[in-house]
């Protein structure tokens, strides 16, 4: 983690309510979704097979309903621009996380209210929404209507292709889910981000503005 001793610092107002609303409610989500996704594979035990079953599809659904309000959000508020990929300090960032957060460098991209995610961030995020996350559903919906393929005009796809990029998906979200609870811990403090996302409310280096091209709403 860098040295902030020597470092000014100045509490912003990072996270809305709805952020944060969607970001543990996401969490919470694709957590049961995972446990009881891999007891329907059969890979655990916990609340039996059928139970299983029907809270996996509950949930599925319910995800897939919130994911349309989130997205809905994005779009209205222009949230959207704060995940327009750039390849802008992507290097300066991979190094800082690489190296320079464990000899306490200054972070090269840091955090602002019109500015909450760096480069790496950005295209990991723009992935996850973009690309990941409706692949699950929409493999997961087609499991779920299996027996309605006949009717909907669905001919020639394997219901054991469908399972497996569900599962590969699977793997894909949990990789992701480890890989960013381990990244919440490289604030100036071990709990700083996992609190600002309680709060709302986020600690950063005050190191003056940030560039234009950063921002959501550049000039």
């Amino acid at each position: 983690m860098s040295d902030t001793n020597t470092r000014p610092m100045r509490t912003i107002y990072l996270y809305t309510r709805y952020e944060r609303f969607w970001h543990w409610f996401q969490a919470l989500l694709i957590l049961l979704l995972l446990v009881t996704g891999f007891e329907v594979h059969g890979s655990i035990t916990m609340f039996g097979f059928e139970r299983a079953v029907t809270v996996h599809n509950f949930l599925g659904l319910t995800w897939l309903v919130a994911f349309a309000f989130f997205v809905f959000w994005v779009f209205t508020t222009g949230e959207w621009k704060q995940y327009v990929p750039t390849s802008k300090k992507m290097v300066e960032v991979m190094i800082y996380y690489g190296y320079g957060i464990f000899s306490g460098q200054p972070h090269p991209c840091p955090k602002r209210h019109d500015a909450k995610h760096n480069p790496l961030q950005r295209m990991t995020y723009l992935s996850l929404a973009a690309v990941l996350l409706p692949f699950q559903m929409v493999t997961g919906l087609l499991y779920y209507l299996y027996n309605s393929w006949t009717d909907m005009g669905i001919t020639g796809l394997s219901l054991g292709v469908v399972a497996m990029a569900h599962l590969i998906g699977a793997f894909a979200i949990l990789i992701f889910l480890i890989v960013h609870v381990y990244m919440t811990t490289t604030g100036h403090t071990i709990f700083a981000h996992v609190k600002a996302m309680f709060t709302g409310r986020e600690e950063v280096e005050d190191v003056g503005d940030v560039a234009e091209w950063e921002k959501k709403n550049p000039a």
